[in-house]
């Protein structure tokens, strides 16, 4: 009798395996074995499509054949080597990074993911300025590490806030706008005039970094209004404050460009990435860093490090991971999917489903923000998004979902018909559970 594989890793994992950001009783997640491009499957080879790039990382799709190849020869000539030397796929993959940086980038540090990656960039902005505030919206997220989750705005700070020196503010997100604001134009300019006046509140002299996400992602995939990103890089540079644009979850391919921030008009002082650099295959992340902060640590140690910082393995997906987005178009890929079939297939299912009170994306960087009513746009509850889930993973479709949103975030490799696919089981499901609400 041949074992059933996914009954024991479920057993497995309900018997042994601590789970992130869940209460530990009634978890059933569902089994994944195997995966190529937008797809995966269990053991017994249920197909489903990956509509939630996992943690919205795999950018590359999954098991790309240059990246795995990649790992694979790295791991025979050199599985590891410590922080404390110079490394040629080391250097290759800064090297790979910092070419599609702006100008004035050329130094890199490497972490083990995005929060660490956060962690480093505080760091040396409060060393480079001599300050110690660090500004960041409320919603947000940053990751779950001390400062990084200080610095994020949503509930998961409220039981972790250890770390000192943060302070929030509200950003732009018209739908639901804090500014009475009517327009893209008047929500901008507001918000920009709240955060100087937070900025003045706080006393310009005591504040080191201002932390966005270059566009929020699990908060909801908000994208910058007009003229947003360069009124916060000229209200930086008018208090000589360091700009940090986090670009863990937009960067490298998401929004169909390899940082989402080369599409609002600015440059940062810091940028850290993670997730879609290597999607995912092996843990990394790092910090892009700007010369005017490198050269603070020219003659004056930098007291950060990792005992994995530059991983051999990590760095070798790196290399591999660019240079095939490259050589394959997957970027531009991103950009085009997202215009041409996921952007029109979303907003033709919000014109047909009363739950869909918005939807706003690019690139592969989608989110319907679903609601109970579309006149007073009360976000529709918990027990909703539950149903939606499993109406959509019984259908053959892996989601992801935060708060009242579903976020349609697939692989950059996606295709046309896959979105098309998607994009029928979208409108399932949410007939389904509609018709058991209106």
């Amino acid at each position: 009798m041949t074992e059933d594989l996914d009954a024991l890793a479920k057993q497995l994992d309900r018997e042994h395996v601590f789970h992130s950001w869940s209460a530990q009783a009634g978890l059933d997640l569902p089994v994944i074995a195997g995966g190529s491009g937008t797809v995966v499957w269990d053991h017994a080879g249920r197909r489903m499509l990956d509509f939630s790039s996992q943690l919205v990382n795999v950018n590359i799709g999954h098991q790309h054949p240059a990246v795995v190849a990649a790992i694979r020869a790295q791991a025979e000539e050199l599985a590891t080597i410590g922080p404390a030397t110079a490394n040629l796929v080391r250097g290759r993959a800064a090297q790979r990074i910092l070419d599609k940086a702006p100008d004035g980038f050329a130094k890199v540090f490497f972490t083990n993911g995005g929060a660490d990656a956060i962690e480093n960039a505080i760091r040396m902005a409060r060393l480079h300025t001599g300050r110690d505030t660090v500004l960041s919206t409320y919603r947000s997220y940053h990751g779950n590490t001390g400062a990084a989750i200080v610095a994020t705005g949503d509930w998961r700070r409220m039981p972790n806030q250890y770390a000192r020196g943060h302070v929030h503010f509200f950003g732009p997100y018209l739908y639901r706008s804090e500014f009475w604001a009517t327009t893209p134009e008047e929500e901008s300019e507001r918000a920009l005039h709240h955060l100087e006046r937070v900025i003045q509140s706080e006393g310009p002299s005591t504040i080191a970094a201002l932390l966005l996400e270059s566009i929020p992602g699990t908060a909801g995939i908000l994208l910058p209004p007009p003229g947003y990103l360069a009124g916060v890089r000229a209200l930086a540079d008018k208090y000589d404050i360091v700009l940090i644009l986090d670009e863990v979850m937009a960067g490298f391919g998401r929004t169909g460009r390899w940082f989402a921030f080369q599409g609002y008009d600015v440059v940062p002082d810091l940028i850290t990435f993670a997730k879609g650099v290597n999607s995912g295959y092996v843990p990394v992340g790092g910090v892009l860093i700007s010369d005017a902060i490198s050269a603070t640590f020219d003659d004056r140690v930098f007291p950060g490090g990792l005992t994995y910082s530059g991983h051999p393995l990590a760095a070798a997906s790196i290399v591999a991971s660019i240079d095939a987005m490259e050589a394959e178009g997957i970027v531009d890929n991103a950009r085009r999917v997202g215009e041409d079939a996921i952007g029109p297939g979303l907003r033709d299912l919000g014109t047909r489903h009363p739950l869909i009170g918005e939807v706003r994306g690019e690139g592969v960087f989608w989110a319907l923000e679903l609601v109970s009513d579309r006149e007073s746009r009360e976000p529709v509850g918990a027990d909703v998004i539950g149903r939606l889930k499993k109406e959509l993973t019984s259908r053959g479709l892996l989601p992801f979902a935060a708060d009242n949103r579903i976020h349609v975030v697939p692989p950059c490799v996606v295709t046309d018909g896959e979105v098309q696919e998607a994009i029928a089981i979208y409108d399932e499901a949410l007939t389904s559970v509609e018709d058991d609400l209106f």
